[in-house]
């Protein structure tokens, strides 16, 4: 099974960026604990502060794989171009986000990707990932 997690802008910065909201964890040291413990899949990662990059990977990786773990950031809330390529593609989404995004801003209640997607996991820190790659290998 291929799947692949494609996160958002600042997302980079996880394990520095408010560790109140996102906790003190790289997204790296965590994606090295998913890939230990899921070895039998074929996990891929991919980080971009740019929209059109995000875009571009989830057109190079939606007919091919078998699963795309998406966590658009703030591009969650304003990229049509996101949403539509979701529309595109193939290969299902599930929509992740850290931080329980409905007990923050308004702005971020809503979603250009959910429409599109398979489902979407929401507010369990970095254990939303490991969610939403159960998803895929419950199915």
């Amino acid at each position: 099974m291929k799947i692949i997690i494609i996160n958002g802008p600042n997302l980079n910065l996880l394990g520095k960026r408010e560790p109140s909201i996102y906790g003190n964890q790289t997204f790296e040291e965590y994606y090295q604990e998913l890939k230990n413990k899921y070895s039998e899949v074929e996990l891929q990662y991919f980080q971009s502060n740019i929209e059109g990059e995000i875009i571009d990977i989830i057109q190079k990786t939606g007919f091919d794989y078998d699963g795309i773990i998406l966590n658009a950031a703030a591009y969650t809330h304003t990229s049509v171009g996101i949403g539509d390529v979701i529309k595109a593609i193939q290969t299902p989404v599930v929509e992740v986000h850290i931080s329980n995004v409905y007990k923050r801003e308004e702005v971020r209640h809503t979603s250009f990707i959910a429409p599109n997607a398979k489902g979407v996991i929401a507010g369990f820190g970095m254990k939303s990932y490991e969610l939403a790659l159960v998803s895929f290998l419950k199915n």
